[in-house]
């Protein structure tokens, strides 16, 4: 009898955990994850006429200066406050990421996933992709 009752235990903690996942999942198709897209500087340069879009550039501000892509936001995804700065911003924007080669990009966009941020895409290859398929690099 023991061993019965141990069965349905178990049987029962496992249907109610199925019950929860089934539940979690019926709330992730209700309202998107935040989860960060990855795109080529094709598609990146597609999203960059849509309005309302933010451009930002997590190099640091000497990267930035010596060329970035037109319309870029400057914050340092190395620097100590990078954080707070980028928690400044709206998390219901859309924002485009990139850094030289999307090492930092990477990083610096699961951190603004993390921060509550849900529309986040990064550039796959950087800046060094960017002008390689002939995109704009300005300095101002």
């Amino acid at each position: 009898m023991p061993r019965r009752l141990l069965a349905l235990a178990l049987g029962a903690v496992l249907t109610v955990g199925g019950l929860a996942a089934c539940g979690a999942d019926d709330a992730a198709t209700t309202s998107p994850a935040a989860t960060v897209t990855d795109v080529d500087p094709a598609g990146f340069a597609e999203l960059a006429t849509e309005p309302g879009v933010t451009i930002l550039d997590v190099r640091t501000p000497q990267e930035f200066a010596a060329g970035h892509l037109p319309g870029a936001v400057n914050i340092d995804s190395s620097a100590p406050d990078f954080a707070e700065l980028v928690s400044e911003l709206p998390q219901d924007g859309r924002y485009l990421v990139y850094c030289q080669t999307s090492n930092r990009s990477g990083v610096a966009t699961d951190r603004m996933v993390d921060l509550g941020f849900t529309d986040v895409y990064d550039m796959k290859g950087g800046i060094v992709a960017w002008a390689a398929d002939g995109g704009p690099v300005v300095t101002d």
